[in-house]
């Protein structure tokens, strides 16, 4: 029996879409070690002496999604690692990690501690062909594109029942942390325009306070800020339900529930998304081609690398 060890990134995080992040981590290392013994730590916090621990017992570490690589590891980083820490923890494996956002290549102390913790023998899953780039361009070769793990189900077979015409209802998404007043408000009163009702989900913690500046908002139901009230929506199937929205695994999640989603990209994550796997995405600056796009037919063909997927997975079993 192994002992497995899984860094959450959800904990202490103010953005639920980490919780949709693991909860598709914790799905693949259930079934990949059904019978082994899982152990869980946390990123977002300082590393303790017991996370230590786990790490030394443990045949596998792994560390679960989320943009949590930076290339100024000593200025900005989601994940709280330092120099200290590499003397104890070791051998970190990557599960559909990503980049914070576009930037310079990393600087001598984010090497070092990359190359200090993350396993070297093992292929680390990323998930963008960006964040694939930023590690090699250190010497990190052992690495492979494979998406994010909430991506991982959406085969051909589940994308060709997501449904190509606008439905009636819709669920959307803003960002706290990215505003564009002028856009976002023409977001609202497009969707207020085009759909019956219109549902809207704070998946960040001040994601509510931010929609309830802008206007037009009386007749819009607020969805509970947490993952089962969202769930609980897009798998309510008497409700003919579209997504849309800046917040990208919202969408992922929609996708997850068989639900047509149009991300609004604000970031690379959106941007790299599409690129590598035909995520539907427009950028929020063109705002305006939004009704054109919601109002027309579109398959939803999500282009899995499943070689790289089950390569990542076999050199487990």
């Amino acid at each position: 029996m192994k002992n497995i060890t899984i860094l959450d990134t959800s904990v202490s995080s103010q953005n639920i879409g980490d919780y949709i992040i693991m909860d598709s981590v914790n799905r693949e290392l259930k079934t990949m070690f059904a019978n082994d013994m899982h152990f869980y730590s946390l990123t977002h916090d300082k590393v303790s002496t017991e996370a230590y621990n786990l790490n030394k017992i443990s045949d596998y570490s792994f560390v679960g999604g989320t943009n949590l690589l930076s290339s100024n590891m000593n200025r900005f980083n989601q994940w709280k690692i330092n120099l200290k820490d590499t003397f104890f923890l070791k051998d970190i494996i990557l599960m559909g990690v990503g980049w914070w956002q576009y930037q310079q290549k990393p600087n001598l102390y984010t090497r070092y501690l990359y190359k200090k913790v993350l396993n070297k023998d093992i292929l680390h899953s990323v998930r963008d062909s960006y964040t694939e780039s930023m590690l090699k361009s250190i010497g990190i070769t052992n690495v492979i594109n494979t998406g994010c793990m909430t991506m991982w189900n959406l085969t051909s077979e589940h994308c060709s029942q997501i449904p190509k015409e606008k439905a009636e209802n819709v669920v959307f998404t803003l960002t706290d942390y990215n505003k564009d007043l002028s856009h976002d408000q023409k977001l609202i009163d497009i969707l207020n325009k085009h759909y019956n009702k219109v549902y809207f989900w704070p998946q960040g913690s001040g994601d509510l306070q931010y929609i309830q500046s802008l206007k037009n908002i009386a007749n819009i139901e607020i969805i509970g800020g947490n993952l089962p009230s969202f769930d609980a929506v897009l798998g309510n199937t008497n409700l003919s339900l579209d997504f849309i929205g800046t917040r990208l695994h919202a969408g992922v999640r929609a996708l997850q529930f068989k639900r047509r989603c149009i991300v609004l990209g604000i970031d690379n994550r959106a941007e790299e998304k599409a690129k590598d796997f035909n995520l539907h995405v427009l950028s929020r600056k063109y705002i305006d081609r939004l009704e054109e796009t919601l109002i027309n037919d579109f398959s939803t063909d999500i282009t899995l690398n499943e070689d790289n997927i089950n390569r990542w997975r076999e050199q487990f079993s």
